[in-house]
């Protein structure tokens, strides 16, 4: 039923069919999430209910379409390069109403992504022989771009509580920072999985470890707009101002659906780093691209208000579900991210393959522990972004699945 705080005109109630679309989600699941294997569901694959990848099922905002649509009308797309300033200005103009901050425009540059972005930033900063440090559980893709490069990646392990909140042990995370061959710290804020918005101690903390020995931080902040209604989101970099081993990475792929189209904003202030990254990246941009972006940031306030609403009901059905039906499963509303992160191992022995446990008994297609980087066996990752019908259907077959293994 449509959340009476819902304005009608974004309905993200409709279901809105993505066969056939080339999307990763529905038409390439099979290969990312059983790499290969035989999987047999109960159902049609065009039939499963789709909860995995984290882009939404919701339809992108009017801000965006008609930005888009505007920019086609005017049917040239050659060569592109970000000249006028227009999508600086307007990231800019989002900065400081949602975070009263504004970067220098002398900082800004732009990628197709922020796993392209980090991936890039991982082979410009970091030596033969260094490592790199995240918090676990983490995001696989933060893996990839250590290994592929040659570097180890260090975890720290983030601690959870009996309820689910999950904090740094900055024991640790110095002990792992104090390795001279560490040299880079991807901070994932707000975290992924786990959903936690970190607070302005905590945030000063690391930072300020992260000084004392002299390493590189890179702070993916793709799900600092997509917060519980009241919640707020601190960049890392506002907090110094004056600091150049500072790098944010923001987009609004994530925030308004539209990672497709490959586009996202690094902020780089140390000089170094960002002239290595000018030098070896020819500037053009995708022209569609540029103008969506621009739309949102100027005129999706109003949208995203709604979305959170829209979430914020998602991630209650989901608490009162779980604490009626699955009351053993820790469960904890995450002050972040579109993305539920349940622990089920009171359910589950660790070495049970969860995303395929709930494909072929229920046909909903989720991420396991097993697809994230360390100290995740026994949990879900599931998708909220997407009509409250399909939450409840998920719910339902997500509780009957587990409760007959």
């Amino acid at each position: 039923m449509q959340d009476k705080r819902v304005d009608v005109g974004f309905d993200f109630d409709q279901i809105i069919d993505r066969r056939g679309m080339n999307a990763i989600a529905t038409d390439g699941f099979r290969d990312y999430l059983f790499d290969g294997q035989d999987v047999v569901m109960p159902c049609a694959d065009d039939d499963a209910l789709v909860m995995w990848v984290a882009d939404m099922a919701f339809a992108a905002p009017p801000a965006a379409v008609d930005a888009m649509r505007e920019r086609i009308e005017r049917p040239i797309f050659g060569y592109t390069v970000l000249l006028d300033g227009s999508l600086y200005d307007a990231f800019a103009g989002w900065c400081e109403r949602h975070y009263e901050w504004v970067p220098e425009r002398e900082h800004f540059v732009t990628s197709a992504g922020i796993v392209p972005a980090v991936d890039d930033l991982v082979e410009y900063i970091v030596k033969p022989g260094e490592k790199v440090l995240t918090l676990s559980p983490a995001y696989g893709p933060f893996e990839t771009a250590a290994t592929k490069h040659g570097h180890q990646l260090v975890t720290c392990r983030l601690v959870a509580s009996n309820d689910g909140r999950y904090t740094v042990d900055f024991e640790e995370f110095e002990k792992k920072l104090a390795d001279p061959d560490l040299r880079l710290f991807i901070l994932c804020h707000p975290h992924n999985p786990t959903g936690r918005v970190w607070a302005e101690d905590e945030l000063r903390r690391m930072a300020e470890l992260c000084f004392a020995y002299d390493v590189m931080v890179v702070s993916d902040e793709i799900h600092c707009d997509l917060l519980r209604t009241g919640l707020t989101h601190t960049p890392l970099a506002k907090l110094y101002p004056e600091s150049d081993q500072i790098i944010t990475c923001m987009s609004s792929s994530k925030t308004f659906n539209l990672a497709g189209l490959g586009m996202a904003n690094v902020i780089i202030p140390n000089t170094e780093i960002r002239d290595v990254w000018l030098g070896r990246k020819f500037p053009v941009v995708n022209p569609i691209s540029a103008a969506a972006a621009t739309g949102v940031f100027r005129h999706g306030d109003r949208w995203l208000e709604q979305l959170h609403l829209y979430l914020d009901a998602n991630f209650e059905l989901v608490r009162d579900t779980l604490a009626g039906q699955l009351p053993d499963a820790v469960f904890r509303i995450p002050g972040a991210t579109y993305l539920a992160w349940i622990d089920l191992r009171a359910y589950f022995s660790p070495d049970v393959d969860l995303t395929r446990y709930f494909a072929e008994r229920s046909g909903v297609l989720l991420e396991g522990g097993h697809k994230f980087i360390a100290d995740a066996d026994g949990h879900v990752r599931i998708n909220l972004a997407c009509p409250r019908s399909v939450v409840e259907n998920a719910l339902t077959k997500i509780v009957a699945a587990t409760l007959e293994q």
